[in-house]
């Protein structure tokens, strides 16, 4: 019965890690669209910021997806190898899941930001420009 449990989970880390990779795959992908849109577009550098939310979020997603195959991996008869090594991997994808929330959340700000001083008619400046001399 073990072996059964064994051979099902490993089919499903399979499944999970493809569809995290997946996910990772179609977010580069679709930022890289994004991308090459906006600086065809716009020469400003905030013109980019909506494309690192995008990828930022797709990135956080197939993290969390790799993590949770790795919890799947070693949920059948785990050795205090195998949990060790989980808590290392889970300890640092935890912390890159971590700080990328922080830069997403610290990208929305600003973006919201810029959206609030377009509504209000004020011209907005984006710090590169802004050293350049020029306006957004």
């Amino acid at each position: 019965m073990e072996e059964l449990l064994a051979d099902v989970v490993g089919v499903l880390v399979v499944i999970v890690e493809a569809c995290g990779a997946a996910v990772i795959i179609v977010g580069a992908v679709l930022a890289f669209l994004r991308f090459i849109w906006a600086g065809l577009r716009e020469r400003s550098s905030s013109a980019f910021v909506p494309v690192r939310l995008t990828l930022g979020r797709f990135l956080a997603l197939g993290l969390e997806f790799q993590l949770a195959s790795d919890v799947l991996r070693t949920a059948v008869a785990p050795s205090f190898r195998d949990l060790g090594q989980l808590a290392a991997v889970a300890a640092i994808r935890t912390a890159l899941n971590y700080f990328l929330g922080r830069e997403i959340e610290e990208e929305r700000r600003q973006v919201a930001a810029e959206r609030d001083v377009r509504a209000q008619g004020v011209p907005a400046t984006d710090p590169a420009d802004r050293a350049r001399g020029r306006m957004v």
